[in-house]
């Protein structure tokens, strides 16, 4: 067996730090999933009970300390074929 030169192991060195930085770099997918609300789930004061979310149906809830300009929710497209449901709630 020969011992390696310094050419070949900077070589080596610069080829598995490449390779490294390729890993680093590369996003990882992002997590998909969905979620399900069971009985008696409330987020303020209004219902979410028995609702499903996931990357086709999402929700928006924004929760305030004075009462909403516009109170309630509302179904709407979000521009890549799924529907989100904007909620504007107060605190109770």
């Amino acid at each position: 067996m020969e011992p390696l030169d310094l050419a070949s192991a900077g070589k080596l060195g610069a080829a598995l730090m490449l390779a490294f930085v390729a890993l680093a770099v590369t996003p990882a997918p992002a997590a998909s999933g969905e979620v399900h609300f069971g009985r008696n789930v409330r987020v303020g004061d209004h219902d979410f009970s028995h609702q499903t979310f996931d990357s086709k149906h999402r929700a928006q809830i924004y929760l305030y300390n004075h009462k909403p300009q516009k109170p309630g929710c509302v179904w709407r497209s979000d521009g890549r074929g799924g529907r989100v449901e904007v909620c504007h709630l107060q605190r109770k």
